[in-house]
């Protein structure tokens, strides 16, 4: 690869005018005598002549000065970055590509340069080379009535923040994309791959995805799908190590709240929460949450938690909700934590680490979830893996004094 190729793209055709060569911005001259015809964008066009107008004219868009009349200053090239830092080209693309047998000074001083004069590669480039505009789209199915708000789950912010930053590591930016997205709002994107967190039953974006080409990775229920890869946690291990624990600690009616979803996920967790009480005899007690969000879900605890005869001793609340308006909600029934009623939520909300008490959480990891699906899309993307398979995340249950029996 050569060292133009990498950073300002193909060169134009000989006698082809070029924006931004010895001052010019793309009008034709002569050299000589320092006339130039130019496109303004106020009165129409116009002529300006002079000698050395056309250098003057460079110095104004090297240093950044405004010209009346005048369109933006043309984009920085590697040349002018050279010629800057007192270097050659071929220096000042080995040092921004980390390649070269270079001295960290002189290093240091080519990326110092480029990055004050804000000096950007030729991204056109390199997507023609690489055939990839290194686009990844990311799409959250469980919010689909509505679209834009995952953002205010801690879980989702923490898997789509994690993301981003994983992925702009190895060189791909992410395109937010509003859950139950239509063909018709991603078609004409130069997207190399989407990511499809917690696909609903009905979700047709994985089908569409697929039948455009588009690698996909979701959850587990893509598995074997030719073009589609998975990266999943265990929702058995996410109940069993919650209920294990609550049964060590002498309870023996937990009561599950988990939300009303076709999500893969939450179908697996209330089919594990039934298969372990039948396993231990234990009565099956569960509410779903009607929708996502604290409104909806504190009220699915409360009635999780109303009065009777056989009231539950363990909560275990998998529908995401704040932990401390949980905590309220079962003091306002009545209930002493842990003493009469053992708490743990499946949550990255960092307030449970404050309550009183710090209530029990069980983490979905959603960090190492991310870099999981990453690692793999690039291993699809950039090394040719061609197989689909996937990675399954294990949970981390991280007990506190909401769950533990006093004494």
């Amino acid at each position: 690869m050569t060292e133009a190729s990498e950073h300002d793209g193909a060169a134009p055709e000989r006698g082809a005018a070029v924006p931004g060569r010895d001052g010019h911005d793309g009008g034709t001259g002569d050299a000589g005598t320092g006339t130039r015809t130019r496109s303004g964008t106020g009165s129409g066009f116009g002529t300006e002549t002079g000698t050395g107008a056309g250098d003057a004219g460079a110095r104004a868009e090297r240093s950044g000065a405004a010209r009346p009349g005048r369109a933006a200053a043309p984009r920085v090239r590697l040349v002018d970055v050279a010629r800057e830092a007192g270097l050659s080209k071929t220096t000042v693309s080995a040092a921004l590509n980390g390649t070269g047998r270079l001295s960290p000074e002189v290093r240091e001083k080519a990326r110092d340069t480029a990055r004050r004069m804000g000096y950007r590669p030729n991204a056109t480039a390199r997507q023609l080379r690489a055939g990839r505009a290194r686009l990844i789209g990311y799409v959250v199915g469980e919010l689909a009535d509505t679209p834009w708000t995952f953002l205010e789950s801690p879980y989702f912010a923490r898997l789509t923040g994690a993301t981003a930053a994983t992925a702009l590591a190895r060189g791909y930016a992410v395109v937010l994309l509003p859950a139950g997205s239509l063909q018709s709002e991603w078609a004409a994107l130069p997207l190399d791959a989407v990511v499809v967190a917690d696909p609903v039953a009905d979700d047709r974006i994985v089908e569409d995805l697929l039948a455009a080409r588009i690698p996909v990775f979701s959850d587990r229920s893509v598995e074997g799908r030719p073009g589609a890869h998975w990266v999943d946690v265990d929702a058995t291990a996410v109940v069993g190590q919650t209920l294990d624990h609550f049964h060590a600690q002498g309870a023996r009616r937990p009561v599950l709240v988990v939300p009303d979803s076709t999500t893969r996920f939450h179908r697996e967790v209330d089919a594990a929460h039934r298969a372990w009480c039948a396993a231990h005899g234990l009565p099956v007690l569960s509410v779903r949450a009607a929708e996502p969000g604290n409104g909806p879900v504190i009220q699915a605890v409360e009635t999780a938690l109303g009065a009777g005869p056989d009231r539950p001793d363990a909560l275990l609340v998998v529908a995401e909700a704040s932990p401390p308006l949980v905590l309220d909600a079962a003091r306002r029934h009545g209930y002493d934590v842990p003493g009469d009623l053992l708490l743990a939520c499946v949550s990255e909300d960092e307030t449970a680490l404050h309550t009183e008490p710090p209530v029990t959480t069980l983490s979905l990891r959603p960090d190492a979830v991310a870099e999981a699906g990453i690692a793999h899309l690039v291993a699809v993307l950039e090394q040719g893996l061609a197989e689909t398979g996937g990675a399954l995340v294990p949970v981390r249950l991280d007990v506190r004094a909401s769950s533990v029996r006093r004494g």
